[in-house]
């Protein structure tokens, strides 16, 4: 017999900073919000070993320790966690309906969508061997970890670009590695970082192995016209080569930007009025937990406001 529907003014789907802030504000307006976070909950945060740019933690904290302080935080106030996927959703009528795998149905006023988005990786088992060892997807997270370092940044778009740029606040020298003989980033871009005495190119190459034992030492590249492999020494390697935002759930129920993300307008409402979006689902500019925690604050205050003006606030 499948569960009873969970009946809640806010319903809020993902649990990272975005979806556990949203979570924690709308408890505490009283709204009893029922959390659907996913298989494994937490987000990106869970892959995430030391966090040093998150506010209030001077000495820095475990990513997944943080989310876990964070869901504790959201329980305090009275959110209900349903620990299963989103299967599918409806979005036509209101109440709206959130179906997950093996939980039964969640039936909410008000749906914060908080899917985030997750880093395209290479795919090479020494990749996923030495994450969080040397290799990261966020110059952002974590550049001043890799001071005085030789540091290689792969892709060959505006992203990489940056990544680099900014990676040379730390690095005694970055090269970009682009499987293609030309790059895709925009003519600025291109021209900042063709320009900086930190930054070489080795374009029409890809990485073939990423090189060390527990920590990155280097990466064996290969021309892809020749096929020729040599080995590149490195401190770190930094995956620039996009991100894919977790919508597919909502293909064909919400309006999405050509990339995939959701799109809003006015802050944090969708093409859906009732629905709202926060964090790295719907921003691919900043990526950081401390904007994504932002966003879950807006979109949960925004949600309560548009309860109340339809008469379904606490």
């Amino acid at each position: 017999m499948s569960a009873a529907p969970r009946r809640t003014r806010v319903a809020i789907i993902g649990s990272g900073p975005a979806g556990l802030t949203a979570a924690l504000y709308a408890a505490r307006g009283q709204l009893q919000p029922v959390l659907i976070s996913g298989v494994p909950a937490g987000g990106q945060l869970l892959i995430t070993t030391d966090v040093e740019n998150y506010p209030g933690f001077p000495d820095g904290i475990q990513g997944p320790e943080l989310v876990e302080l964070m869901r504790r935080q959201a329980a305090r106030f009275g959110t209900e966690y349903v620990d299963d996927n989103v299967t599918r959703v409806e979005f036509g009528a209101r109440p709206f309906q959130v179906h997950t795998g093996t939980m039964g149905t969640v039936v909410a006023d008000a749906v914060i969508v908080a899917t985030g988005a997750n880093a395209r990786w290479l795919g090479l088992p020494s990749e996923t061997r030495l994450k969080n060892h040397g290799v990261s997807a966020c110059a952002t997270c974590d550049g001043f970890f890799f001071k005085g370092k030789d540091l290689v940044v792969v892709g060959g778009g505006d992203t990489a670009m940056e990544e680099a740029l900014f990676l040379t606040n730390f690095a005694t020298h970055v090269t970009i590695v682009h499987r293609r003989s030309m790059l895709k980033a925009s003519k600025v871009m291109q021209e900042r970082a063709r320009h900086h005495p930190k930054i070489s190119f080795e374009l029409e190459h890809v990485v073939d192995e990423v090189l060390g034992k527990d920590q990155v030492e280097g990466v064996r590249l290969k021309h892809l016209p020749t096929g020729a492999q040599r080995e590149l020494k490195a401190g770190g390697l930094f995956i620039a080569i996009g991100h894919e935002p977790a919508t597919e759930v909502f293909r064909g129920v919400l309006d999405l930007t050509p990339e995939g993300y959701l799109r809003v307008h006015d802050r944090t409402r969708t093409s859906v009025e009732g629905v709202f979006a926060a964090g790295d689902v719907e921003d691919h500019r900043y990526r950081q937990a401390v904007t994504a925690a932002g966003a879950g604050c807006m979109a949960a205050i925004d949600a309560e406001r548009w309860l109340q003006e339809q008469g379904l606030g606490g």
